[in-house]
């Protein structure tokens, strides 16, 4: 019996690989392999060719007679290519993509390598269909289907990392997590998943961060990457250890990037030849004092832009019993001083208004536990509970030209959460399967200000000569907000080639803020609680008529509860100051989105196009306000207009991304996309924010043996003054062209830039990459961007595991 017997395991961690599917060459039978990767073969002539087949890993095919010469065990490699085809964060477990109706991509570790990103923002920019917008150098807001900040939710390792002061308008937060300890990255486009729940109106980004792996030998990875970049001269250095064992595992990441001032491409197509230059800039610091800006010797130079960070992370993996696992994950992002670019060079009667403007050090602190259950009962085939903790700390500090007053707001936030995803097997032949679970998160938020006179003596800073009163930017009596969900998934193979996927999601919140000063603001209601409702559910539809077409339909609905920034947020931009409106609710929105896939050449190439309409109801944007009975306050000792949040009726985004890619043929690869989005509003008929230009890629690469090298052409079209939301201030129309002529701002110009790419593998052990960017040094700027994108760039790289 034991010579009719196999046993399939990984070839990289010896473990026993389960649901293996085993056949002959002219033999009807099939046999699968257990939990213990073994399988009894015996329906087989020793004569005949068996195939060994899992869709996580290379085929392979032997003749039974030779087993023998392996003691019967078969070895089988990861397919890298075949991951693609699993997807982690639609239903929080591994799911087939061809039974999941939503639009997916996914980057896995091999991919973000080849991108090489200096930041997570510039990763997100790379997967098709996500814009970013960067304000300043040291961040990103990615723009997923017209949505972006607030309307997105960013998760890591299963865990929200929106929190209560995640605001609306440009979000910055997406580069607190480093690239160089990531995994894989997946974006769940539009509000299908009920997984995920309030936030996720434009989509959902998940992080999964590397992890350790058990073995059953005793094994020690070592990790080291550095990266140079002419343009920024960036330094990246990054180093990881992960020591496997048959019981537990552990991985450790160290990774630091320095990054100075960014200068932009020189040559100037688009006719504009001063946009986006930096004449003068503050060379005024913490410690340093000029009365008077600088005049930039090269104006191509960005000057206060340049940052630095450190991430931190360290996993470890513990395989409790045959059917628990546990995994503690630390996480730590901690940065430098973050200057404002867009306020450092933001002008006032002629002269720069900002001698200091910046973020204080931004920092993230995550802490988690993940249990993983495989109890195998009627009620629970699988299950994860997810609990964690996470402290962000962020504040603002600034201080205009002619003036010694410098103002101080500190924000923390500290988020507890407790996650729970159940999934069981009805039926086994038709793949009906069950997923339900909850959600509970606990925001509490600390809001201080403060304002200090600096004393001087000549240039330098030597101390502070008097204190005075500034406001906060969010309520100064604390405030907390509180999130509760339970969801339940259904997803069922209907027939061999169709399945159809439904949810539902209840979620209820509860805000609580308290504001004290009254200095600058008085409000109705000093002390306020908002609770708020929605049930929100999705159906989804996949058919196959081939095995070359995929054919999808989803019909969806999203909820998204007012913040503690939504509702309670003071600041100001551009001579306008937001201020709190306690009467806010709720956005919805309702989508219909279909996607069609053709596959060609026994599936080694495809074509893809989703396209979806979303509306939004009771959407919030910001327009002028009355408080306290007049439309202007003394804010930071001007007199300013007051703006907030307010709900309006009705709008729509509709949009969609063709892409492709695949094998042209051997040893050549394509791939690109292009994107399309329109949103306006139908109540008031005027543009909505936040709605990026056609923009697209295409790539071809060619590999052959050690080496590898690719052509990336990259593409924006114009956005005209006419579509841009001139009310809101989300667009940044002061950051596009001024024409003289016409006396109005011209809009985004379109632009277009040529990269290369390439790899040299020198042994298992060590690769060398060299990138240019920018080939030609175009001067640009992405969409509603401050900062102007990177010029030329020689990038080079060296990875040794």
């Amino acid at each position: 019996m034991l010579a009719q017997e196999v046993t399939v395991v990984d070839f990289e961690t010896k473990f026993p690989i389960k649901n293996c599917t085993i056949y002959g060459e002219n033999n009807p039978k099939t046999v699968h392999t257990d939990k213990n990767g073994k399988a009894d073969v015996s329906v087989f002539a020793d004569n005949e060719i068996i195939t060994i087949n899992h869709i996580s890993y290379i085929e392979v095919e032997v003749l039974k007679r030779k087993l023998s010469e392996t003691k019967h065990t078969i070895y089988l490699h990861r397919n890298a290519e075949a991951l693609d085809e699993i997807v982690l964060s639609s239903s929080r477990k591994k799911e087939l993509r061809k039974r999941i109706a939503e639009h997916v991509e996914i980057n896995q570790l091999a991919e973000i390598r080849r991108i090489a990103p200096q930041t997570s923002a510039d990763l997100l920019a790379s997967i098709p269909g996500i814009k970013v917008q960067k304000s300043q150098f040291g961040g990103g807001s990615p723009v997923l289907r017209g949505m972006e900040a607030n309307r997105i939710l960013l998760v890591v390792d299963g865990v929200r990392m929106n929190n209560a002061i995640y605001r609306s308008g440009h979000l910055q937060s997406s580069i607190t997590v480093s690239p160089s300890i990531l995994e894989r990255a997946e974006v769940i486009f539009g509000p299908s998943s009920v997984i995920y729940g309030s936030d996720a109106l434009g989509g959902v980004i998940h992080y999964y961060t590397k992890t350790p792996k058990i073995n059953q030998e005793e094994k020690v990875k070592f990790n080291l990457l550095s990266r140079y970049s002419s343009v920024n001269e960036e330094y990246t250095n990054q180093g990881s250890v992960e020591l496997s064992f048959k019981k537990w595992a552990s991985l450790t990441s160290f990774s630091h990037s320095e990054f100075d001032d960014l200068r932009m491409g020189k040559n100037r197509s688009h006719g504009f030849d001063d946009w986006g230059k930096v004449f003068k800039y503050s060379d005024n610091t913490n410690d340093f004092y000029n009365l008077n800006p600088i005049q930039n010797t090269n104006p191509n130079i960005q000057k206060n832009t340049g940052y630095n960070q450190s991430d931190f992370l360290q996993k470890f993996y513990f395989k409790l019993s045959s059917k628990t696992d546990l995994t503690v994950n630390f996480q730590n992002s901690t940065s430098s001083d973050i200057p404002r670019f867009d306020r450092l060079t933001e002008y006032s009667d002629g002269n720069l208004k900002f001698a200091e403007w910046y973020y204080g050090p931004q920092k993230r602190l995550l802490v988690s536990a993940q249990l993983a259950i495989h109890p195998h009962k009627k009620w629970i085939d699988d299950g994860t509970i997810t609990v964690a903790y996470q402290k962000i700390k962020e504040s603002r500090i600034q201080r205009k030209f002619n003036n010694l007053e410098r103002l101080y707001r500190q924000e923390n936030v500290d988020v507890f959460s407790l996650n729970g995803d159940f999934s069981i097997q009805l039926a086994k032949a038709s793949n009906r399967d069950l997923s339900y679970g909850f959600e509970v998160a606990h925001n509490k938020v600390g809001s201080n200000s403060f304002g200090k006179t600096i004393e001087i003596n000549g240039n330098e800073i030597i101390g502070f000569s008097d204190d005075f009163t500034v406001q906060s930017r969010y309520p100064d009596g604390g405030s907390t907000y509180t999130s509760s969900a339970v969801y339940t998934n259904y997803r069922q193979d209907v027939a061999e080639n169709a399945t159809l996927n439904t949810g539902i999601r209840f979620t209820h919140t509860i805000l609580n803020a308290k504001w004290i000063d009254e200095t600058f603001i008085s409000l109705p209601d000093n002390d306020i609680t908002l609770k708020n409702s929605s049930l929100t559910a999705t159906v989804g539809y996949t058919f196959r008529p081939t095995k070359e077409w995929r054919l999808s339909s989803v019909l969806s609905s999203g909820f998204r509860s007012p913040n503690i920034d939504d509702v309670g947020k003071i600041r100001e931009k551009n001579g306008k100051v937001t201020v709190p409106n306690v009467n806010l609710r709720p956005e919805y929105v309702y989508n219909a989105e279909i996607g069609v896939l053709k596959y060609f050449n026994n599936k080694k190439f495809n074509i893809g196009l989703n396209a979806y309409y979303t509306l939004l109801n009771n959407y919030i944007s910001r327009e002028n306000f009355m408080i306290d009975g007049g439309s202007t306050i003394l804010y930071d000792n001007e007199i300013v207009e007051t703006i907030a949040n307010v709900n309006h009726k009705n709008a729509y985004i509709i949009g969609g991304t063709l892409s492709f890619k695949g094998k042209l043929k051997e040893n050549w690869k394509t791939k690109g996309s292009v994107t399309y989005t329109k949103g306006k509003t139908y109540d008031t008929d005027t543009p909505l924010s936040s709605i990026p230009p056609l923009f697209g890629n295409v790539e071809v690469s060619y590999a052959k043996n050690r080496f590898e090298t690719a052509l990336n052409f990259k593409f924006n079209n114009a956005k005209k003054l006419k579509d841009y939301n001139l009310v809101e201030g989300i667009d940044n129309i002061e950051q596009t062209p001024y024409n003289n002529l016409t006396s109005q701002y011209y809009g985004t110009p379109s632009w277009k830039i040529l990269n290369f790419y390439s790899k040299y593998k020198v042994s298992n052990t060590v690769q060398f990459q060299f990138m240019i960017d920018n080939i030609f040094d175009q001067h640009y700027k992405e969409f509603a961007s401050a900062i102007s994108a990177p010029g030329r760039n020689f990038s080079f790289s060296i990875l040794i595991n």
